[in-house]
């Protein structure tokens, strides 16, 4: 048996990265996935992935950032499913925004308003958006699991990103708040905090952060993580493994938050 067998999952972020992966374990455990993203041909070859694991996707290309089109994308899901048992939150930006939009993972002085309002539309209103439509739904239906992406830099400070840190943050605290709020509706929310991940999003540092001379100050295990360690662990929260887990935040970093 799969540990999301009959579940029906709705991923943002599904067309690469950490969104991508949890498409392909999360159908590989059984569930049906809905996968929204911005780039129609980056979710068909997440789908394509999807149906070579054996696995049942939809997907859905919309820009989360606008609440109608959020809207449109839940509904869609909800229109197709039923229903949404699980709902995945990892769309965003990073530091891979750097080089095409100026400024936007700078520190707070050097910040432009318009990315201060671009990088925090991406990362934190879409999951805002996406989340005031899900919870009514899952409160119908007396049950649900909810996994917020968020990072270590929501946990602690850094020299620079502080648009993108000031989001991270704030999805914890959301969740937490969302922890609180909901449980007596059946519906649990919880937090992955990843460090350093071999994505798109942060490929341009990722040479210079596990440089021979950088990688122990980085991370303890000298190495980023993978889009699979990652997702295993939104899979067991996203899991009924995780029943007992509610506002929790789970850190995959290598053991880079420890460190005192």
């Amino acid at each position: 048996m799969g540990r999301l067998d009959e579940k029906v999952a709705l991923i943002t972020g599904a067309s690469s990265g950490i969104g991508r992966a949890c498409m392909e374990m999360f159908a590989r455990e059984g569930a049906s996935v809905f996968g929204v993203a911005r780039t129609q041909a980056n979710l068909d070859e997440t789908q394509a992935l999807v149906t070579e694991a054996g696995g049942t996707s939809r997907i859905y290309a919309a820009d989360l950032s606008d609440h109608r089109q959020a809207e449109d994308a839940v509904n869609a899901a909800i229109s197709h499913y039923g229903r949404i048992d699980i709902l995945l939150n990892a769309a965003g930006v990073g530091y891979s925004l750097k080089d095409t939009k100026i400024g936007s993972m700078d520190p707070l002085d050097t910040t432009p308003v318009d990315m201060w309002k671009e990088v925090m539309a991406i990362n934190l209103d879409s999951l805002f958006y996406v989340c005031r439509v899900v919870i009514p739904q899952m409160k119908r239906q007396k049950k649900g699991s909810i996994v917020n992406v968020a990072s270590v830099f929501g946990l602690g400070g850094a020299p620079d990103a502080h648009t993108y840190t000031a989001t991270k943050g704030a999805i914890i605290n959301l969740t937490r708040s969302m922890s609180v709020a909901y449980v007596d509706d059946g519906i649990r929310s919880n937090v992955v905090a990843p460090g350093f991940v071999t994505t798109q999003m942060v490929e341009i540092v990722l040479d210079h952060l596990f440089s021979e001379e950088n990688a122990q100050a980085t991370s303890p295990m000298k190495r980023p993580a993978t889009t699979e360690e990652v997702a295993y662990g939104c899979l067991y929260l996203a899991s009924d493994e995780a029943s007992y887990c509610n506002g929790s935040v789970l850190a995959i970093d290598g053991g880079s938050s420890a460190r005192a």
